[in-house]
């Protein structure tokens, strides 16, 4: 008599990397069935609790926060053990941490993928870049990836397009900002390569979603959709055929026969147990709560390897007040950065750096930073119109290496649900710190440059939520978790949908590689079935 299963797939994680790879399964007539710890809000929802919040700051203010399905600002959700306060901007709710994001969507050039044999550092992915190509190119148009055609990403200067691609963006670059075009007139004057950030703003319609008009609000919320996010491929993945489950904390993989998984238990707010059975389960809970759960059930860690190797890209900042206006503030929150650092040999003493440019509104910074400063009235509004038009504000941020040091482990404490939370051990390593010393001489270069006056040029080490690592992916069953299908080692119905299978992390956001990978085990899963 044939075994019965609740869906041919589930998928732990609602976010961007798992509605993707939902909605992949469920269009090609697969049963699947979407769990998510937080709840479906709208929108709008999400634009009103941003304007009443008071707290403009913090970017997850305006989304839930309930005691079973903590945002990570939360002080309840995590602890830190290490010297780097590690505090990452994760959200809970249909859709993932793609609410609130740059929209940054590179991909990784293939000298990323290969740091070990190139540079004799860190280690290299379980496959070539040509492997991922068609993925990276399938990904680029679920989200409408705005970007061009003709620049060499590697950052090295040349005058063609790189990395190499089967088909172009789907949607072209926007133009370019006042504020861009200035820093890259004079900046890139003296050799710096300014680069178009590829992102998934849409500025044009695509997929149901309107052209960006230029809210500068990316985070904490796009207030039209114009800016892609994981709710997006949740509401495709729900058409299709899939069902969603809110308020389902999972908590314990259980094993079966065979080696397989044989069903996920989630628990409610109210307090409810249920077990669910499956053909294949894909975790999709980003890079601290998957290892987490892994951890919790007892499975995939033969090597020992599951939540150690945590990566983010611990950055620094720099913001000076240049000579000109510049009117920062127009347009999308990130057009683009500079990078004469991605890529090179001296990546075997160094960390990679990459600059953006952050171009949101800073009026709000500068009224602060005067108010403390006891600057009241007339000359507070004048000093504010004056500082916002010549603000220049640089994020960078560093490639870090794999360290199983570096680790997310369950913690004592327990949650509402009684599970327990997180416990981070982070340090940055030297070969960020070398980096560092190698950006602040860029910056040096910034200010000289624009004649600028340093308001902040050593902001310390900042987190830049881009977890990796934590589930690492590698050719080699003893020291890797997943092998280069993101498909466990140890339970052949066991697959990753998460940033945290990525061994080498480069300078660039990992959400478009994350969404690749995703539509790529899903496909290997689609067949299988």
């Amino acid at each position: 008599m044939a075994t019965e299963f609740d869906a041919d797939v589930i998928v732990v994680g609602s976010g961007a990397l798992g509605s993707n790879a939902a909605y992949e399964l469920a269009s090609r007539g697969k049963s699947v069935i979407m769990l998510e710890a937080g709840e479906w809000i709208p929108r709008w929802k999400v634009v009103e609790n941003f304007r009443a919040s008071p707290r403009k700051g913090n970017h997850n203010d305006p989304y839930p926060n309930a005691p079973w399905a903590h945002t990570s600002f939360d002080g309840d959700y995590l602890e830190n053990t290490g010297s780097f306060e590690f505090k990452p901007g994760m959200l809970k709710l249909v859709g993932g941490t793609t609410w609130h994001w740059a929209a940054a969507t590179w991909r990784y050039i293939p000298n990323d993928m290969k740091l070990k044999t190139l540079y004799g550092v860190g280690r290299d992915w379980p496959m070539d870049y040509d492997e991922l190509e068609p993925w990276y190119t399938k990904a680029e148009y679920n989200l409408g990836v705005a970007g061009s055609d003709t620049e060499d990403q590697s950052g090295r200067g040349g005058d063609s397009a790189y990395p190499p691609r089967s088909k172009p963006y789907p949607v072209p670059p926007e133009a370019e900002t006042y504020y861009f075009q200035r820093l890259k007139a004079r900046i890139g004057a003296e050799g710096y390569n300014f680069l178009h950030e590829p992102n998934g703003r849409t500025n044009q319609p695509w997929d149901g979603r309107p052209a960006c008009s230029g809210n500068n609000n990316c985070m904490p919320v796009c207030p039209i959709g114009a800016m892609y996010s994981g709710d997006v491929h949740a509401r495709h993945a729900q058409k299709a055929g899939a069902k969603i489950l809110t308020d389902a904390t999972a908590y314990k993989l259980e094993k079966g026969e065979g080696g397989k998984i044989a069903a996920v238990h989630y628990r409610s707010s109210k307090g409810d147990d249920v077990r669910l059975t499956a053909k294949y389960f894909i975790i999709a809970c980003h890079g601290l709560e998957t290892p987490k759960l892994l951890l919790l059930s007892d499975v995939a860690n033969s090597s020992d390897q599951v939540g150690r190797n945590l990566m983010d890209h611990s950055g620094m900042g720099l913001q000076f007040l240049a000579d000109e206006q510049l009117w920062p503030g127009r347009g999308q929150v990130q057009q683009g950065g500079i990078f004469n650092l991605r890529d090179g040999d001296f990546r075997r003493e160094h960390s990679a750096v990459k600059h953006a440019l952050t171009n949101t509104v800073p009026n709000r910074a500068i009224a602060e930073r005067l108010l403390k400063q006891g600057v009241v009235g007339p000359e507070l509004d004048e000093r504010i119109r004056d500082m916002a038009a010549r603000w220049v504000d640089v994020s960078t941020v560093f490639e870090m290496l794999p360290h199983p040091e570096n680790r997310v482990t369950p913690s004592q404490k327990k949650d509402a649900l009684g599970i327990p939370g997180l416990s981070v051990h982070y340090d940055v390593d030297d070969y960020v710190k070398a980096g560092a010393v190698k950006a602040k001489e860029n910056f040096a270069d910034f200010v000289r440059i624009m004649n600028g006056e340093v308001i902040e040029d050593d902001t310390g080490f900042q987190n830049r939520d881009h977890i990796m690592g934590t589930v690492i992916m590698g050719d080699d069953p003893k020291d890797s978790v997943v092998n280069h299908e993101c498909r466990t080692w140890d339970h052949p119905n066991l697959f990753m949908a998460t940033t945290g299978v990525i061994p080498a992390s480069g300078v660039i956001n990992p959400t478009l590689p994350g969404v690749a990978l995703a539509l790529r085990s899903a496909d290997i899963i689609a067949r299988e079935i």
